[in-house]
Parts: C-alpha cells; structure tokens; sequence
C-alpha cells in the first residue's frame, strides 16, 4: 500500500483510541500529526518516530513498527500520546 492509505490507517486506528490526527504527504512520505512533538512518519513498509533523546551520543531516538500492523503501532503511539498529554497538563501554566 502506498504511503498516504497506511498513514490514513493508522488516522483511523489511533481514532479509536481517541486520538484526533492529521494526515500530510509528499515525496513518496506521509506524517501523521499525533500531538505536539509526536510525528509518525511512513513510507508505506514502515512506521517510525521519535521516541527520546540519547544524551550518551547527541541524537534522537526512534520506534519503529511494520505497516502490516497499524492496530499495533496505534496501540505503541497511543501509549507515548499518552504520556505527553500528561506531562503537558501537568506543566505550569505558560510552560
């Protein structure tokens, strides 16, 4: 499939754990837009996207998960989404 049908798969995945996402492409890419610093890539084989930051080597570090499986990947990235939306409303106000 191409890589516009998996990222609006996984659009549709990541809605029923009630995550709204937003779908671009480009170049033979697509990016679902999850929530502020959560980007899932695809190339239609592969989804990836940033999971931390490796201080050891100064660089990202990145999950990845087989298209064959957007209910699984939704489940990864609604998982982390997760996680930031509690770091963020646990942020001070103006943070």
């Amino acid at each position: 499939m191409t890589a516009v049908a998996m990222a609006d798969q996984l659009q549709r995945e990541l809605g029923l754990h009630g995550i709204t996402a937003d779908v671009n492409d480009g170049y033979g890419l697509a990016v679902v837009s999850v929530w502020r610093g959560l980007l899932v890539w695809t190339n239609g084989d592969l989804f990836w996207w940033r999971t931390g930051w490796n201080d050891r080597r100064d660089r990202p570090v990145y999950a990845s998960h087989s298209t064959a499986d957007p209910k699984r990947a939704a489940r990864r990235i609604a998982a982390l989404y997760g996680d930031l939306h509690a770091v963020d409303r646990s942020a001070p106000d103006g943070a």
